[in-house]
């Protein structure tokens, strides 16, 4: 029998926020991300999630020479603290440029912005020691659906991936579903979405997903199934665990804080595959809530992350003889009483 995998952590520096919100200002003082970054280690944290002007704040008006020097101080710092950069991601929600959409635009010198802002961001990912860059493609889609022909649209999303793929000969691409906000309709909802652009692009070995929970729940579906069928496909990259409540705007909840039974079967589905036993992280993406009073706030990280490991001992000690005999027995009603007591902690 195979040891037990030893989960390794992540988070974004914008998991620690000043708590603002569509509706009102921020909450909180700002706290910057050099001193987030010393954070990570006494909280349980192993990996940063980067965009890339995380790295490189104000990167659309810096020379090469000065993006470098802030990625390589950024570099520093991570090793300095003993972090692992798990991926860059390009922010292409907030330019001017992109407020149609970057590479699905129906402007051409819009499209070249966003695939120039991409190749910006792989080489910083380069540059601070990470082979990964994370495509969540926030504002590829339409408010109206005659604004742009889909077909096209799609065929220009695998352009850009190949474009990118073509850029640096070792960059891995994770592609990040998400079915609907900013957008109306968003391009690529779904892990299957996904994959399939994975399988058409020139390498699909380097193409990948990267599923987070309350992208699936907003999209109707089972976050542990959309795992699953990436699993089965060895193409799940990350993960970004949170949680729900109801098919709404992007809540970023405590993991397990709305639906503890589907947090239990995600953790069920990647401990089950053995994810995490190739040095893949356990992303969280979590914001506090807004009534949370402090300078800089951190227990919803640490919260969720023991959520998740006290999942991780639920299934361990779940007794699969048990599971066996009712599952034979076609016992279902007796399986989901057996999985409710056993999640409750009721012998």
């Amino acid at each position: 029998m195979s040891k037990p995998t030893k989960y390794r952590f992540s988070f974004g520096p914008w998991n620690i926020s000043e708590g603002a919100d569509p509706f009102g200002p921020e909450v909180r003082k700002a706290y910057p991300h050099e001193k987030k970054y010393a954070l990570y280690k006494q909280l349980g944290f192993d990996g940063v999630q980067f965009h890339d002007d995380d790295v490189v704040p104000g990167i659309d008006g810096l020379t090469p020479e000065q993006i470098s020097k802030q990625a390589a101080k950024v570099k520093k710092i991570l090793s300095n603290q003993g972090l692992v950069p798990e991926f860059v991601a390009p922010r292409l929600w907030f330019a001017p440029q992109t407020v149609d959409g970057g590479f699905t635009s129906n402007s051409a010198k819009d499209r070249r912005y966003a695939l120039d802002r991409t190749k910006k961001s792989i080489d910083i990912a380069r540059a601070i020691g990470s082979k990964a860059t994370v495509l969540w493609l926030a504002r590829e889609g339409t408010y109206i659906r005659e604004s742009k022909n889909a077909r096209v649209a799609y065929q220009r999303l695998l352009e850009t991936v190949n474009a990118m793929l073509a850029h640096d000969k070792e960059i891995e691409v994770w592609i990040e579903p998400k079915p609907n906000e900013p957008t109306d309709q968003a391009y690529v909802p779904t892990i299957g979405h996904a994959i399939a652009l994975a399988h058409a692009s020139s390498d699909p070995s380097r193409v990948k997903g990267l599923i987070e929970t309350a992208h699936a729940l907003l999209a109707g579906l089972d976050p542990s199934d959309e795992m699953a069928f990436a699993l089965a496909h060895d193409k799940l990259a990350s993960v970004h665990l949170n949680d729900q409540n109801g098919l709404k705007y992007d809540q970023d909840k405590n993991f397990g804080s709305a639906n503890l039974r589907a947090a239990f079967n995600q953790v069920r589905v990647l401990e089950e595959a053995g994810y995490g036993s190739r040095g893949e992280f356990v992303g969280l993406d979590v914001k506090t809530m807004r009534t949370q009073k402090g300078k800089c706030v951190t227990d919803h990280l640490k919260n969720s992350r023991e959520i998740f490991l006290h999942l991780v001992q639920k299934v361990r000690s779940w007794d699969r003889k048990l599971e066996r005999q009712f599952i034979d027995a076609r016992d279902y009603e007796a399986l989901e009483l057996a999985v409710m007591k056993h999640i409750m902690g009721v012998k």
